[in-house]
């Protein structure tokens, strides 16, 4: 029940991301009519549609990939005919396509306040589907874990439930501003007539959230604008509710990693042996390099880094990262990037093509959508970075932001270590 609450909450403070922005005006076109028969049946169905992609994405093939990116596209044509339709309605005796028209028909009921409805509940649950097929939530360390256990675990009713929690958390936020939002809307039409230009201005705004998702501003500009606070609450939840795992890289003793540091000369890090390299298979495909294997690595130092490019903490990172493989790359680092996915369109090849040339991201990238390096690394966490010594051995791990001079006086040391110690044959 614990983890339950935590879910909940956790979507709730989803409200205060700036990555939500792009699907409220999808609720709010919705804001002139009853909250019963509209408002409800539209949360409902972005809840329940959330869960179900996210649940599937977690856990099945590249079929379902496909198949979620032709249901955003689908949502997002949607969607924009319901935005045009808003601002004006005249623009539905034009449209011709069957998709089109089944927009336009949901569009025009909505645009009108005192039409008649033949079933009001479900053209609200179809537009809220729509909404949960297209909403990205700025994934904290909550969605984190419970996307990890789907993937790692595979499809069960308890992830499922997990996963619709959160959706209930957020959409009972949503559902908090769409009652302030009618209650003022109301207000406004009663006071000062401006029903008709309300109603435009959703429009306005319907179309460009459509324009933010299709150009992927809710995954990467307004996410990368996410509040810290939010996921710094969320990762104490966890860390107070659920302790890690004795076995886990991270639950190991830390005292010997984290030193005062002195002026100079600094002082060389106690840096134990974690654990041996494990083999880096299982990738469906790389990038900006031929496949590699451990015995392509023997020799050289690795900072191995799991990320996603839909996850903030992996962008702040990505620099301090970028900026290692570019200093050390000629004195043996090789820095691996390791593109464990969250969510369905993150094993999009054709995604992570275009986020690697966005983020410039220079490195060989590993995809890991069947989580087959993380499985064999025993990582938990978005982003984690393992550096690896040139005996293949793992002697420090980092999880989440921060840490960066730490970080490069272990990569100074290991390359240190290197020059001076007779490499594996």
């Amino acid at each position: 029940m614990v983890y339950f609450i935590l879910s909940y909450l956790a979507g709730a403070l989803t409200l205060f991301a700036p990555c939500i922005l792009p699907v409220v005006p999808f609720v709010f076109a919705r804001v002139d009519q009853p909250f019963r028969t509209s408002g409800l049946p539209l949360l409902a169905g972005m809840a329940l549609t959330f869960a179900a992609v996210a649940s599937l994405g977690a856990f099945v093939g590249d079929w379902a990939v496909q198949a979620n990116e032709y249901g955003r596209t689908a949502a997002l044509v949607l969607l924009a005919a319901m935005g045009a339709m808003l601002i004006a309605p005249r623009l539905a005796l034009l449209a011709t396509r069957p998709l089109v028209a089944m927009g336009n028909r949901l569009s025009a009921t909505a645009s009108q306040p005192g039409g008649r409805e033949r079933n009001p509940a479900t053209l609200s649950f179809l537009l809220g589907a729509a909404t949960g097929l297209l909403w990205a939530p700025c994934a904290g360390p909550v969605l984190g874990l419970i996307l990890t256990g789907a993937a790692l675990h595979g499809p069960s009713v308890h992830t499922s439930l997990l996963l619709l929690a959160y959706a209930l958390g957020a959409v009972s936020a949503l559902a908090v501003l769409l009652a302030v939002g009618q209650r003022t809307f109301a207000a406004l039409r009663r006071t000062m007539g401006i029903g008709e230009g309300l109603r435009k201005a959703v429009g306005v705004a319907v179309l460009a959230g459509v324009a933010a998702i299709a150009l992927g501003l809710d995954t990467g500009t307004l996410a990368e604008r996410s509040l810290p606070g939010a996921n710094g609450l969320e990762q104490r939840l966890i860390d107070r509710l659920r302790p890690q795992p004795a076995s886990a890289p991270a639950a190991m003793p830390a005292g010997g990693f984290l030193r005062v540091q002195a002026p100079a000369p600094v002082p060389r890090l106690d840096l134990p042996v974690l654990g041996a390299m494990p083999p880096i298979e299982g990738a469906v495909g790389w990038l900006n390099s031929p496949a590699l294997s451990a015995q392509d690595l023997r020799g050289k130092v690795v900072l191995v880094d799991f990320w996603t490019f839909g996850c903030i903490n992996c962008r702040n990172a990505l620099p301090h990262v970028r900026e290692w493989h570019r200093k050390y790359k000629d004195q043996g680092l090789v820095v691996l990037g390791v593109h464990t996915p969250e969510f369905a369109y993150e094993k999009n090849t054709a995604n992570v093509q275009r986020a690697l040339v966005d983020l410039d991201v220079p490195f060989p990238v590993a995809l890991d959508n069947n989580f087959a390096i993380w499985r064999a690394f025993r990582n938990n966490y978005w982003p984690a970075l393992y550096f690896v010594d040139a005996r293949g051995q793992i002697r420090f791990h980092h999880v989440g932001e921060g840490a960066y001079e730490k970080s490069e006086q272990v990569i100074q040391q290991l390359l240190d270590e290197a020059r001076k110690e007779p490499r594996p044959l």
